[in-house]
């Protein structure tokens, strides 16, 4: 006999597949080794067990993992299974992520340049309507009149109508994906004939009014908030779906739902979740454990194996440079990266040059000529070829320039090669500031930091003891914010109050000796432009002097956490998508556990996709505060501060009531809080950004041009798939397709 799990697919779940008709649900099988839904309900358990094949539907491809036995034909398993196809619409389309593959027309998501045969979203698709006829099948197979022909009595009918609203709750999730990706798509309930028919095509503010009344028919038939099993949907995981249809309802139907926007996220709000402290934790292989998650698709690494879900996102985010055993797997698939667009939502001021245009740069010693300066000063002493004690022309000019950290009494020499092999250089006593070739040690008595000058062509030098310090608009330019030397890392640091404006580096308390930064490029210029401060706040000033470049950074001591990339071998902008390392990698999701142990399973994560959250009910709230849904101003900042705190990990980041009435301010938290989270496209269409976005809402490639571009409007709603138009009389395709 094939097992149960089958069944139920076997002979219901053709429905909608390939043409959008219903096969006959109640032929009886000639094979005596198949077995019919009528059999299957005889055992008690399978009413539970269904109820988790459910559940399992958005995260399998198919009825043996990680695959063999598709769900859905016509396509790579993987690519088939529900969250990877949620995940390809929702983040591909948007600023948020970009794929480097060349497999069909994968590409065309980030392009927003698609048709109605695209495969990908046919996929998709195809899966939500596979999932919504199994559910139906189920609500069939567990009316009361079944039940009753069944003599299913006592606690198991209890349970089961629990279990028929949670079936209930999972067809409402995914008729509301359908509704915001395809708005118009064909409808089917348990209540359509069983047989084969060609569904009706319902309207998008008619299937919003199917949706919400689902839900509030439920809300009361659910298990209360955090009182089901991990994973199964209580009463929260609808209110959060009534609020993100309440919050696109003018999107949907041109209506105001802010206010129920307000009543069902404060629903959420006081249900008893929590934040987690650690924002990371959230997205760790036991996420399970979090206080946080509202609704989750649960992964285990041998019981949910699947080419999709977190093993796609996991996999496909890991590339170039990066260790897969750091993110506790057996490899990477580099696939997934990010746009300079949403890096510029954490720094806004972000250049190629410099991983902050406002905290330095990188920059490093060039290939410029040397001097070296070997003395009794080194570890070990007299040492030509120690590359930390040297000197360099930066213009290739003869005169060469550093810093050297000198013991008390130092004597040192100049050798114009790593060893003793082509002469020396010191000064024969009496000094006079001229090098001698052979002559004497040059003699320092006081130990210091100090700065060296040499001029091969008149042979003259300096020796300047140093110490440093910073001055600017956050002092008035009056007196030095004194730095402090670190040996170890030959760097000067200080903590400091800066202002917005700007500030210079100099050396001894007076202006014989400055350091700025032309061109802002992160490399220190003697007499330079003033280095700029766009935004008050406590830094870790740092310079590393040494041999040229001389390089800086401004470090605020509290920064926003939530920004999980893997710059390392990777450019900020993208010139080619098909090279991973164009674009910045995300960190954000990992099969290492919150104490840093590797998961089940190198290759299938145990890792859980956190589909709604109690941080996303927060934003939610502030934004329908913010568009008039009623609430108060200062519970939306109040909420909006306990999610910057976590990820600054001080006040560091808040902000005020007049920061979140900005216009686009929610907006572009919610991709920092939520990014790779499959929120983005839907709340870029509520803006009016995703298609026919303003400047600032461009990100590159949008449209297939690398400084991104405008498309049309019709790309705010995705086609029905061509086949299931031809076959299906009763539906008419979107607008523009």
């Amino acid at each position: 006999m094939k097992k149960i799990l089958n069944i139920i697919f076997a002979i219901t779940a053709l429905a909608l597949i390939t043409s959008s008709c219903v096969k006959d649900l109640d032929t009886k099988p000639i094979d005596p080794d198949e077995t019919t839904a009528a059999d299957v309900f005889d055992d008690p358990a399978s009413y539970k067990q269904i109820l988790a094949k459910l559940y399992a539907g958005l995260a399998v491809s198919g009825q043996q993992g990680p695959s063999g036995m598709p769900d859905i034909s016509g396509i790579d398993e993987g690519f088939g299974q529900y969250l990877r196809g949620y995940w390809y619409t929702q983040e591909l389309t948007t600023d948020e992520a970009v794929i480097g593959w060349n497999d069909q027309t994968i590409k065309n998501f980030h392009g927003q340049n698609w048709g109605a045969s695209d495969v990908f979203i046919a996929a998709f698709y195809y899966r939500i309507f596979y999932q919504i006829a199994a559910i139906n099948e189920y609500i069939r197979e567990t009316s009361d009149g079944n039940l009753d022909d069944r003599g299913v009595q006592g606690q198991l009918r209890e349970d089961i109508q629990f279990y028929r609203a949670e079936a209930r709750f999972l067809r409402a999730l995914s008729y509301w994906h359908a509704l915001d990706l395809f708005a118009n798509p064909p409808f089917v309930t348990e209540n359509d004939p069983v047989g084969a028919f060609f569904p009706r095509q319902i309207r998008r503010s008619e299937l919003f009014d199917y949706v919400e009344s689902e839900l509030l028919d439920i809300e009361g038939k659910l298990m209360d908030p955090k009182t089901n099993e991990y994973a199964r949907a209580d009463k929260a995981a609808a209110w959060m779906v009534l609020a993100k249809l309440y919050l696109n309802a003018e999107v949907y139907n041109n209506t105001d739902r802010y206010s129920d926007v307000v009543t069902y996220t404060e629903k959420v709000i006081n249900a008893g979740y929590k934040l987690e402290d650690n924002f990371q934790n959230i997205f760790t292989a036991d996420n399970d454990l979090s206080q946080e998650i509202i609704f989750p698709i649960a992964f285990d690494g041998f019981s949910t194996q699947t080419w999709g879900g977190m093993t796609f996102i996991i996999h496909a985010g890991i590339g170039g440079e990066m260790d897969p055993a750091a993110f506790g797997m057996d490899g990477g698939w580099g696939g997934t990266r990010t746009t300079s667009a949403l890096v510029r939502k954490f720094y806004p001021d972000i250049t190629e040059e410099g991983f902050y245009s406002f905290y330095g740069g990188n920059g490093s010693r060039a290939d410029y000529p040397l001097l070296y300066c070997p003395g009794n000063y080194q570890d070990p002493q007299w040492t030509p070829s120690d590359l930390t004690t040297v000197i360099a022309s930066v213009g290739s000019n003869e005169s060469y320039e550093g810093y050297l950290n000198l013991i008390e009494n130092t004597e040192f020499k100049f050798t114009p090669s790593p060893d003793w092999d082509h002469g020396d250089w010191g000064d024969t006593e009496p000094a006079d500031g001229v090098l001698d070739k052979g002559g004497d040690n040059i003699k320092v008595a006081e130990a210091g930091y100090y700065k060296i000058n040499v001029d091969t062509t008149t042979l003259a030098y300096t020796v300047l003891k140093t110490t440093w310090g910073i001055i600017g608009d956050f002092n008035d330019w009056a007196g030095d914010a004194e730095m402090e030397y670190d040996a170890d890392s030959d760097t000067w640091s200080a903590l400091v109050d800066l202002t917005e404006g700007t500030f210079k580096f100099r050396a001894n308390g007076a202006w014989d000796l400055d350091y700025g930064d032309t061109g802002g490029d992160g490399i220190l210029d003697q007499g330079g432009d003033n280095i700029v401060v766009p935004e008050a706040g406590t830094y870790i000033v740092s310079m590393k002097l040494g041999a040229p470049d001389y390089t800086y950074s401004i470090v605020r001591t509290s920064f926003d956490k939530r920004a999980m990339f893997f710059t390392e071998g990777q450019t900020l902008e993208i010139l080619d998508i098909g090279n991973f390392n164009h674009g910045w990698a995300s960190t954000k999701f990992t099969n290492l556990t919150s104490t840093g142990t590797t998961g089940s399973n190198l290759t299938f994560p145990d890792t859980d996709f956190p589909m709604f959250r109690l941080a996303d009910a927060y934003l939610m709230y502030a934004e329908a505060v913010v568009r008039g849904g009623g609430g108060s101003s200062a519970t939306a900042v109040d909420y909006i501060n306990e999610l910057r705190e976590r990820a600054y990990g001080d006040a560091g980041g808040n902000i005020a009531a007049a920061e979140m009435m900005e216009d686009y301010f929610i907006l572009d938290e919610r991709a920092r809080e939520l990014f790779w989270e499959c929120h983005r496209r839907t709340d870029l269409i509520r803006y009016g950004q995703f298609s026919d976005a303003d400047q600032d809402h461009l990100w590159p490639w949008k449209g297939n041009a690398a400084v991104g571009v405008s498309t049309d409007p019709r790309f705010d709603i995705f086609p029905l798939p061509d086949a299931d138009v031809t076959a299906n009389q009763n539906l008419i395709q979107n607008p523009g397709y």
